[in-house]
């Protein structure tokens, strides 16, 4: 097999998904998509708010939960954009598990953003230390990746066994 390099050149020798570094890494997804994925995601988990006035909050936190457990590692706004939830080690999409623990940081945030004044700056403290996380680390992981062991890419970057 060979790696494909981010212009589509085959390099010989190498396998598909072996950095020259090491193994399971791969390149990250652009900053702007995961970003306006993950905002999709949470528009979604406000409407919820809005729309189911008694658990709608509660609703929206789940989603963000369990998001990027749905369909092969794609929340939502993942699907829309293009990207990826996956497991770069043993080459699997994120289920519900790591989709749990990778969000844990972004469903705190929202928790304390009902919290006024107080609750807004810890949750902006959050999202932005997670923002620098994405821009960074080489592989685009913030400290939910790190901790469920997933990486974001690119849908189909990484082809997946069957």
């Amino acid at each position: 097999m060979l790696y494909f390099a981010p212009n589509y050149e085959e390099i010989p020798g190498e396998q598909v998904g072996i950095h020259p570094l090491g193994t399971g890494i791969y390149p990250k997804a652009t900053v702007l998509n995961r970003f306006i994925a993950k905002l999709i995601d949470v528009f979604l988990a406000a409407a919820a708010a809005e729309v189911m006035a008694s658990v709608g909050f509660l609703a929206g936190v789940a989603y963000l939960f369990v998001a990027d457990g749905f369909a092969g590692g794609r929340s939502i706004g993942k699907r829309l954009i293009g990207l990826q939830t996956v497991l770069p080690e043993i080459r699997e999409p994120a289920g519900f598990r790591e989709s749990i623990i990778r969000n844990i940081p972004f469903a705190v945030a929202q928790l304390l953003f009902a919290v006024p004044y107080v609750g807004w700056l810890a949750s902006a403290a959050i999202v932005g230390f997670e923002a620098m996380l994405i821009i960074g680390n080489e592989q685009g992981r913030r400290l939910g990746d790190e901790l469920a062991g997933t990486q974001v890419l690119d849908a189909g970057r990484m082809a997946l066994p069957d």
